[in-house]
């Protein structure tokens, strides 16, 4: 159930890629005009592999504590967690005039049974892109006010709940619940962790509107409590002094050739333009075991397919424990979050999973090094298409659980060549919808050679397959192909 049903998805998606490049570009000029974060980073040509290993400006940090106590302002915290869900509670109400709208305290009351919640009827994108980004609002409202990951995730649940419960006369929704939390926690802490680590570089007084402004546009909710205590553009405080971390990003243009049909890209397929923005996160080891100290995000977008976004991943530890170390390498176990979205000509695909991980990092002399994951969980939920059902007034997908299983190896060859295999599996089980169970795969093999500086050229390829089981024989079984290649050009960023 969205709160925002009645705006067209294309200026959803619109506000969605302005913020990313938007982001993307500004960052990019701040992080050259900072030239005393750039130097420190020389050392770090790879743009695309995150060591787990101190990365740490000392000389900033000695002088102040790692972890600064921050003032917890509850009330600002929770008039901005209310309006989150007073703003779109009176759209609907006065704008669209939403019949569902309509909710009265009874109503609120009789969504307290457990008998009363269901699973809604809206849109694929509704419930998989719009809930999330509501969810990071509840978020934010309280981690830019003081408050810690763990309190902040808790006002996320909170703010889910009391909107099925008390934001429409609909029944309460058990997927909106998952997404908006699970979705809102991992947009949130992300969007959070990186608005900080821009106003960071404004520490030596470089560059404070344009970092401002790029903060604001990444987490909105930071800005304008910025802005409430007198601090946009202005000198930051101890909280943003003493971040650590580092982001390598890259942008990728180019063409892709694809077919949904037939499974054969290269004779039948159809070119496209494709676009691609990718970072990554990292705020060293020293501070692993903190949720978020790692992440990593993925943006793919092109035009010939079936939606302008087709792809969007967060992956983010929460915790990770360093078991040994041998005479090449680090060799790690981490429990990581994922966020999923997938949408083609073949298929659509929305998911969030919790795997445990196996990461080994092996390091050798001239620029050569090899990293190794491979991890295994639970698929707290994904909605997966369903060819023979329609549910409600628009829902065309499944819901249900599963397993998930992950693989990805990275081959550095002298700071030069890039070599990486990415692998996404998982199988699920139907418990809203269609009898049936699914199994899906989802490879991307990559070669990346830097040309010049920060310049370098991109050729993958892959594919993805969904196969659906039906246990009513009525309904025939499907197998959705979606092979794929690309070629493009990327520009690399540190910040």
């Amino acid at each position: 159930m969205s709160a925002y049903n009645s705006i067209p998805l294309q200026t959803k998606n619109f506000i969605f890629l302005v913020i990313s490049f938007l982001f993307l570009f500004i960052g990019q000029a701040n992080a050259q005009l900072d030239s005393l974060r750039s130097d420190s980073l020389k050392t770090h040509k790879d743009s695309l592999t995150i060591d787990l290993q101190p990365i740490v400006n000392w000389k900033d940090s000695i002088k102040t504590p790692l972890n600064p106590v921050r003032e917890k302002k509850f009330w600002r915290a929770g008039t901005e967690w209310f309006l989150a869900q007073a703003f779109p509670a009176s759209f609907n109400r006065f704008i669209t005039k939403d019949p569902y709208s309509y909710i009265s305290f009874q109503n609120f009351l009789d969504h307290q049974r457990l008998s009363a919640w269901d699973w809604d009827d809206n849109q694929f994108t509704t419930n998989q892109i719009d809930h999330p980004f509501h969810g990071q609002i509840y978020f934010n409202a309280f981690r830019s006010n003081g408050y810690n990951f763990y309190q902040s995730s808790l006002a996320t649940v909170a703010g889910s709940y009391i909107w099925e419960t008390a934001g429409e006369t609909q029944h309460p929704s058990i997927n909106d619940l998952v997404n908006t939390t699970f979705g809102g926690i991992l947009l949130g802490e992300m969007m959070h962790r990186v608005s900080r680590n821009i106003l960071a570089r404004s520490k030596h007084g470089h560059n404070r509107i344009g970092n401002e402004i790029v903060a604001t546009l990444v987490n909105p909710v930071s800005g304008l409590n910025r802005w409430l205590d007198g601090k946009w553009g202005k000198k930051v405080d101890d909280y943003f002094v003493v971040d650590s971390s580092i982001i390598s990003a890259e942008v990728d243009a180019g063409i892709r050739r694809f077919d949904a049909k037939d499974g054969d890209f290269l004779n039948k397929g159809k070119n496209a333009f494709y676009g691609r923005l990718r970072f990554k996160y990292s705020n060293g080891d020293h501070n692993y075991k903190r949720p978020f100290d790692q992440f990593s995000v993925n943006l793919e977008l092109g035009n010939g397919d079936s939606s302008f976004i087709n792809a969007v991943n967060v992956h983010a530890l929460l915790y990770g424990a360093k078991f040994f170390k041998s005479q090449r390498g680090n060799h790690y176990g981490t429990l990581n979050a994922h966020y999923d979205f997938y949408n083609n000509d073949a298929f659509f695909y929305g998911a969030q999973s919790l795997n445990y991980n196996w990461l080994s990092e092996f390091r050798y002399k001239k620029g050569n090094r090899l990293n190794l994951s491979v991890g295994a969980g639970a698929v707290v939920l994904a909605a997966v298409p369903d060819p023979y059902l329609l549910y409600g007034a628009s829902r065309n997908y499944n819901y249900g659980p599963g397993a998930s299983y992950r693989f990805k190896g990275e081959l550095m060859l002298l700071n030069t060549f890039l070599l990486s295999a990415d692998y996404n599996g998982g199988v699920f089980f139907t418990i809203s919808g269609t009898d049936s169970y699914y199994v899906l795969h989802g490879l991307n093999v990559e070669g990346s050679l830097r040309l010049y500086k920060r310049w370098s050229i991109n050729l993958s390829s892959g594919y993805f397959n969904l196969q659906g089981h039906f246990r009513d024989q009525q309904y025939p079984d499907f197998n959705r192909e979606y092979p794929y290649g690309k070629l493009s050009i990327g520009y690399n960023i540190f910040f």
